[in-house]
């Protein structure tokens, strides 16, 4: 399964909605900076799309849980 450049960035609007960024410096949450990463990675490359297998364990596991939440 692919995920879309857009896909990721209403992921990454909603954990940061969820897990809103903390302190003064207004750090990301573990789950946006996760996101984040692949996010700079698909910018970086010109990808379009990123297959759900190939991101690392947290990302899948936190796009998994924000598809399950729109269903």
């Amino acid at each position: 399964m692919d995920i879309t450049l857009t896909d990721l960035e209403e992921a990454i609007n909603y954990w940061r909605s969820v897990r809103p960024s903390t302190g003064e410096e207004r750090a990301l949450s573990r789950e946006v900076n996760a996101l984040a990463t692949v996010y700079a990675l698909m910018i970086y490359h010109r990808s379009r799309a990123v297959r759900l297998d190939e991101m690392d364990e947290t990302a899948r596991q936190l796009v998994i849980a924000w598809r399950a939440g729109r269903i």
